[in-house]
């Protein structure tokens, strides 16, 4: 069977790189490797979703499939009163999220390693960021998004990215049968960025 960015302990060679990336008008740095999801470059979809999510100076934020921490990370600078939790499976790209939280000085975020939001199962949270496995197919995707459901306080918001000729639409109108408001936010390069709210009367 081929390995995939998914798997949780990848066997290819790690190949690290160091990258200089500007987003949101800041200068980061970030580590990257071998067998983790884009590990040459800041993937557009993550990208879009980096630059336009909406996150509060309070929040608690999940960057569930964090890779390599882009999200999390800008999501942490961008809540200095919060904190960001980022998990994946692949214990690699764990690792190298680690290892950027320290390169970027972020102090209020932390990262662990498992499958979906079992290993934060106990917190609730004001945002939820998932840049979706696509290759995993609709049923692992749905399946995230069910738990990101859960895992978010009445009122809170899932961001989704997921590119157009991959399904997005289809993602979409199947993501709205979990969330009831359910819209597009953004669209750029092939990519599209969904916003989906909990109900305000939801229980988590």
């Amino acid at each position: 069977m081929s390995e995939h960015y998914y798997s949780r302990q990848p066997t290819s060679v790690s190949s690290r790189r160091m990258l200089h990336v500007e987003l949101r008008g800041q200068q980061w740095r970030f580590v990257t490797g071998g067998g983790v999801f884009s590990g040459g470059r800041v993937d557009p979809g993550t990208r879009l979703m980096a630059e336009t999510m909406e996150i509060g100076e309070e929040d608690a934020i999940l960057d569930l499939g964090c890779g390599w921490g882009v999200l999390g990370i800008v999501a942490a600078r961008l809540a200095p009163h919060g904190r960001a939790y980022l998990v994946d499976v692949n214990e690699r790209a764990v690792a190298l999220a680690r290892e950027n939280l320290r390169l970027n000085e972020i102090v209020n975020a932390e990262v662990r390693a498992g499958e979906g939001t079992a290993p934060f199962r106990h917190l609730i949270f004001d945002r939820v960021l998932l840049n979706p496995p696509i290759r995993a197919g609709a049923e692992v995707v749905l399946d995230l998004a069910a738990q990101a459901h859960a895992a978010l306080r009445p009122g809170g918001v899932l961001y989704f990215v997921a590119r157009t000729r991959q399904g997005a639409r289809t993602l979409a109108r199947d993501l709205a049968e979990i969330f009831p408001r359910c819209q597009e936010v953004e669209r750029q390069g092939g990519y599209r960025l969904y916003r989906a709210q909990k109900s305000a009367a939801s229980r988590p």
